[in-house]
C-alpha cells in the first residue's frame, strides 16, 4: 500500500488534511477540557489500541536497550512536547492564527539544520520554495495577525514561547526519527512513542491543571478524532513519510497547513477568505511544488 504510486501521490493531501484538522480539534476541546488532561487521555488511548493491533498481527518489538531509548526520546519530542505545547498554547489564549505562523516556521527550521544533522542537502530551488512558503503562509495569516491588539502581545508571551518550543521539538523529533529509527515495526515503534509522550506529560498535567474534561456529545467526538484520526492516522503517516521521504521535503507539506486551516474555518465556521488570503493560498502551493521537487 504505502509503496503504491497512488499512495505517494494522495499522502501530501491526505497528510495536509489530516495534520490541519488539529488546531480544529485543539479549539474544539479548549471549550470543555483541560489541554494537557486530554492528551493524556488521547496518548493512552491511541497507545492502547495501535499495540493491541501490533499484539494481533504480531509485529515484533522493539528489543535493545537503544532501540527503546530512541522510541522514547521520538515519542517524548514528536507527541508529547510538541503537542503539549500547541494545545497548552490555544487553551490559554494563543490565537489560532498566531499558532499556526509559529508552526509554519518548522520547514525553516528543518531547512537550516538538515544539511548538519542528517546530510541532505538543500538546493537553491528548493530554499526558493521555502520562503516562497513562509512568505505565502504570512499572507494567509495577515488579517488574523492584523486583529491582535499591540496592548494584549504580552498576554500571549508565555503561549507564544510554548508554542515555539512545541516547532522546535517536532523539528528535532523529525530528525531524531529519520536518523536513529531506521527500522523496526512503525505500529510497535507509534505505541512505545505514545506510551513515553502518555507518561511525560502526565505529571504536568497533573501540576499544571485541575484536569476537567466535561464529557458530551462534542468532546466524544473530538476525543474519537483525536485517537483514531490523527494519533493514528495523521502521525501514523507523517512517521511513513519521514522514513521514506527526506526530512526537509517532508516538512514543506506542512506549509499547506495554515491555507488549510483557513478552508476548515470557512466550511465549518463561516470564516470568510479575504482576496489577500486566497493570493497567499496560491504563494503556498507554489512554494511547496518548488520545495518539495526531487
Amino acid at each position: 500500500m504505502f509503496d503504491s504510486p497512488l499512495f505517494l501521490r494522495l499522502s501530501p493531501l491526505i497528510f495536509t488534511l489530516l495534520w490541519s484538522s488539529g488546531w480544529v480539534v485543539a479549539g474544539y476541546s479548549a471549550r470543555y477540557a483541560d489541554a494537557l488532561t486530554l492528551l493524556v487521555i488521547r496518548f493512552g488511548l491511541a497507545g492502547i489500541l495501535i499495540a493491541a493491533i501490533a499484539l494481533a498481527v504480531g509485529a515484533p518489538w522493539p528489543r535493545s536497550r537503544r532501540a527503546l531509548f530512541d522510541c522514547v526520546v521520538a515519542g517524548i519530542l514528536l507527541h508529547g512536547i510538541y503537542l503539549g505545547g500547541l494545545w497548552w498554547a490555544v487553551r490559554h489564549g494563543l490565537p489560532a492564527g498566531i499558532s499556526g505562523l509559529i508552526a509554519g516556521l518548522q520547514p525553516i527550521l528543518t531547512a537550516l539544520f538538515a544539511p548538519l544533522i542528517v546530510g541532505e542537502r538543500i538546493s537553491a530551488l528548493r530554499w526558493g520554495g521555502i520562503l516562497c512558503g513562509f512568505l505565502g503562509i504570512g499572507l494567509v495569516l495577515q488579517p488574523k495577525l492584523a486583529g491582535v491588539a499591540p496592548g494584549a502581545l504580552a498576554t500571549v508571551l508565555v503561549p507564544v514561547i510554548a508554542n515555539v518550543i512545541g516547532m522546535v521539538a517536532v523539528t528535532m523529533g523529525s530528525f531524531w526519527q529519520k536518523a536513529r529509527i531506521v527500522s523496526g515495526d512503525l505500529r510497535t515503534v507509534t505505541a512505545v512513542q505514545y506510551a513515553a509522550a502518555c507518561l511525560f506529560i502526565l505529571p504536568f498535567a497533573w501540576w499544571l491543571e485541575p484536569m476537567r474534561v466535561e464529557w458530551n456529545l462534542t468532546m466524544w467526538l473530538v476525543l474519537a478524532w483525536s485517537v483514531l484520526a490523527l494519533s493514528l492516522g495523521g502521525i501514523g503517516l507523517y512517521l511513513v513519510l519521514i522514513r521514506r521521504g527526506q526530512v526537509a521535503r517532508i516538512a514543506t507539506f506542512l506549509y499547506l497547513v495554515p491555507p488549510a486551516v483557513a478552508v476548515e474555518a470557512w466550511l465549518l465556521f463561516g470564516e470568510q477568505l479575504s482576496p489577500v488570503q486566497l493570493a497567499g493560498m496560491a504563494v503556498v502551493v507554489l512554494g511547496v511544488v518548488l520545495a518539495s521537487r526531487k
